[in-house]
């Protein structure tokens, strides 16, 4: 019980901080008269970081343990947070792109050493404590409530303490968790009994490289409007505050949490009280391509582009946030149990992939279409998503729903 609540406290203090990172560097760079491209090159190491993390953080937590990649990552966001701060006003724009990548690389590593290492932590911990099992869709909605809080914290703490003092704050708070966690986490918990080759770290198994491709797809369909498009639209064209555009994305986010928070109780009535199966998947992803093509739409006829924006994320992230929790459901349903660690770190990848395609799709599109241009986007990505996820199989395992851990 110790344990769970360490590794809660040190996964809900790390996202704060990456949600409030996140809108620090796009919100800071945008007044400085960054171009959408040049604002979606500074988040592309991030992602791109991430699927390395990924491919290797599995393997590397299965070898040393979960401490290890967890406290690992907490530090590398210090590093990252003190690494940006030494930005100055005067560099050129091609030397300050390129510096803020490789700073953005450190902390893309950090975020998915924390994000792996947490959930498999969960993984491991369940067996042994059965109630955490209640628990855990609940960890993954109040993640992503902070997650919106930190969006909130970065748009603040820019208006408040500027840039530099955004990140020596965030930083010093962080280094405490960091202390904490080395303090009080076991170190063997997650260690694999016979260690993985490291040809192992690539999933064998076709139930999860096809949830794996759906993920990458389904997420680059939230990014590709989400990461620049949404955020850039709100500051530049409607004029919104540093503040309301944290603040409206941090309710986002906090709602899109309450709502996989409560996925259970949403399936439970659809499915009439069975686990969710490959179907639903599927069917939520064209869904959601559906939603996005009928926003797209309706900014060509005379509607309030605003209002068309804000409502429309509101859908768009309802299903969005049913369709990720069935997702991490099944991951978990077609994981063996002492190699959860490898396939939650191989899926994570292609999570990683998706998010690094949609950032990259985000500028690009933003740039040359619009917000139009970012939507069809989503539109294609969630078409992807749901012609992949016809081919999953049913889970095998038979697992409490309620287990699914969500991710970001």
């Amino acid at each position: 019980m110790r344990s769970y609540a360490v590794v809660t406290a040190a996964y809900w203090a790390f996202t704060i901080t990456d949600g409030a990172l996140r809108m620090l560097v796009l919100l800071h760079f945008n007044a400085l008269g960054y171009t959408p491209v040049q604002l979606a090159f500074l988040f592309l190491f991030y992602e791109l970081f991430g699927i390395l993390t990924n491919l290797f953080g599995g393997y590397l937590a299965a070898r040393l343990g979960l401490k290890v990649t967890l406290t690992a990552g907490l530090l590398l966001q210090v590093v990252a947070l003190l690494a940006l701060s030494a930005v100055r006003a005067d560099w050129t724009v091609a030397l300050s792109v390129a510096y803020v990548m490789a700073a953005q690389a450190l902390s893309g590593v950090a975020k998915d050493l924390t994000k792996m290492s947490a959930k498999s932590f969960i993984k491991v911990l369940a067996p042994a404590q059965s109630q955490l099992f209640k628990w855990v869709a609940l960890l993954t909605g109040s993640k992503n409530a902070l997650k919106g809080v930190g969006f909130f914290a970065g748009g603040l703490l820019l208006s408040i303490a500027g840039f530099k003092g955004a990140l020596f704050a965030m930083a010093a708070a962080l280094a405490l968790v960091f202390a904490g966690s080395q303090l009080k986490l076991p170190a063997q918990m997650g260690r694999a009994k016979a260690r993985p080759k490291f040809k192992a770290m690539l999933s064998k198994n076709r139930d999860v490289n096809l949830l794996s491709a759906a993920r990458f797809f389904l997420f680059g369909a939230r990014d590709v409007w989400f990461v620049v498009g949404v955020p850039v639209f709100l500051a530049s064209r409607l004029g919104w505050s540093f503040t309301e555009v944290g603040t409206f994305l941090a309710v986002w986010v906090i709602g899109y949490g309450v709502v996989q928070s409560a996925a259970p109780v949403f399936v439970r009535g659809w499915t009439r009280g069975a686990a969710p199966g490959a179907r639903s998947v599927g069917v939520l992803a064209f869904i959601l391509a559906g939603v996005t093509a009928a926003i797209a739409a309706g900014l060509q006829t005379q509607l309030s582009p605003s209002l068309l924006i804000v409502c429309g994320l509101a859908v768009f992230g309802v299903i969005f946030a049913l369709n990720s929790a069935i997702h991490s459901y099944m991951i978990l349903a077609y994981s063996d149990g002492d190699k959860v660690a490898m396939n939650v770190g191989f899926y994570y990848m292609s999570n990683a992939g998706g998010r690094l395609a949609g950032t990259l799709f985000s500028g690009l599109l933003f740039q040359e279409a619009g917000v139009p241009g970012c939507l069809w986007g989503s539109v294609a990505f969630a078409l992807g998503a749901a012609v992949i996820s016809t081919a999953l199989p049913e889970p095998k395992a038979s697992i409490p729903f309620a287990a699914a851990d969500a991710a970001d």
